[in-house]
């Protein structure tokens, strides 16, 4: 039997995984789905098959990570040149090498002085306002786009473009002209960007790709750059900016948790990988294409077969995490799979986890009071976006006496 591929959250809670991962879990083979995309695929929905899955050099990447989801993706393109979230093998690897040192722990560590003045500063910003504000205009989505446009060297005053046409580029309702246009204009974009960086470098994340490829003997095309470039713009602020307004959100409805966090700001990071698990913003899952047979439970996936790594629901395993549907800032969570597993694991995790520890530490102590300036029924969801979050989060807080 073929079931439709959940897509929507729970109206309950809108924190919570579609509730048939739940039942696909109490089964011992993978559920096969119909997907949006017009394929059947095999949805993976326990954490330990999720992990062994996702480490597999049987599956390919070779498709974008949420194609399954886009009704009209066209699964026989092209891999773009420089695409590290679809090219396999060597390639993947010689990728990954050149970005590795600029994510390193120790490189994201001496960022964090500056991470933390961008976010006082938009607080700064916010206070001197006066509530009520939108949160995800006014600090969510300021804050990582600041932090990518700093890596990149770009100037910070071209944000809003960017923000404007990665929000159409993450979008699920199918392919428009509107869409194509931001695609078009955002690779352009960079294709300036990275010319710049060649004819001058600077001390930036571009630049520095540029010299070590040179210095490695194998330099990077202007082709692989640009893709690097527009990956990491989208990715690295798409996700940023929701996990930080739907975190929000969601320690504001637990009041008994945000306390945990607000008497005790050395529980941020803790409080961090805790949240990734419970929210998992990346809510489709992962695609993947099976190159060689292989044994999922009791089930044969053959070559040619489409799996889902479906992340929300691995994060939501009872047998890894008691009572999972709870959120615990002091369980231990540090095992969770939002950013992925294996070989493709997001290499910006580093940075993400830094900027949330750094806003969790910082918003809350600076403004106590902070509350939704609306009832938590009338907020609205991204429900048709590759990453979810909250669309607006209007909140306020008690002028100072």
């Amino acid at each position: 039997m073929t079931e439709s591929f959940p897509v929507g959250r729970p109206s309950g809670c809108p924190f919570d995984p579609a509730p048939e991962y739940a039942a696909f879990r109490r089964t011992d083979a993978p559920t096969r789905v119909s997907t949006p995309a017009g394929v059947d695929a095999h949805v993976i929905s326990r954490y330990d098959d999720v992990r062994t899955l996702l480490r597999d050099t049987r599956l390919s990447s070779r498709f974008a990570p949420s194609d399954h989801v886009v009704p009209d993706a066209d699964l026989d393109r092209e891999v773009e040149s420089g695409s590290i979230l679809q090219v396999d093998g060597a390639a993947h690897k010689r990728l990954r090498r050149m970005l590795a040192t600029e994510f390193a722990v120790k490189r994201m560590e001496a960022l964090r002085p500056r991470v933390a003045a961008m976010i006082d500063e938009r607080i700064d910003a916010m206070l001197a306002a006066g509530g009520p504000v939108d949160l995800v205009q006014e600090f969510a989505l300021p804050i990582p786009s600041l932090v990518i446009c700093e890596l990149l060297g770009v100037p910070y005053a071209d944000r809003r473009e960017f923000q404007e046409r990665s929000a159409l580029l993450v979008r699920v309702d199918g392919y428009t002209d509107e869409i194509g246009q931001a695609s078009d204009e955002l690779n352009q974009y960079i294709v300036n960007l990275v010319l710049a960086k060649q004819a001058h470098r600077e001390d930036d994340l571009l630049s520095r790709l540029i010299t070590r490829g040179e210095e490695l003997g194998t330099p990077l095309s202007i082709e692989e750059l640009v893709t690097i470039g527009v990956t990491l713009l989208v990715a690295g602020h798409e996700t940023t900016a929701n996990m930080i307004a739907l975190s929000t959100l969601a320690l504001l409805r637990s009041p008994e948790q945000l306390d945990v966090l607000r008497s005790d700001p050395s529980k941020a990071p803790a409080a961090v990988e805790e949240l990734l698990r419970y929210l998992s913003v990346v809510h489709f899952g992962l695609f993947r294409y099976v190159t060689e047979e292989l044994t999922v439970g009791s089930s044969t996936i053959r070559t040619g077969d489409y799996l889902i790594a479906a992340l929300s629901s691995a994060n939501r395993d009872e047998t890894v995490f008691p009572d999972p549907d709870r959120l615990d800032l002091e369980r231990d969570a540090a095992a969770h799979v939002a950013f992925g597993f294996g070989p493709h694991q997001c290499i910006g995790q580093q940075l993400a986890r830094l900027e949330l520890q750094e806003v969790y530490t910082r918003l809350f102590r600076r403004i106590p009071t902070l509350r939704l300036a609306v009832p938590f029924e009338e907020i609205d969801y991204r429900e048709n976006t590759l990453v979810y979050g909250v669309t607006a989060l209007p909140v306020t807080w008690d002028a100072p006496i």
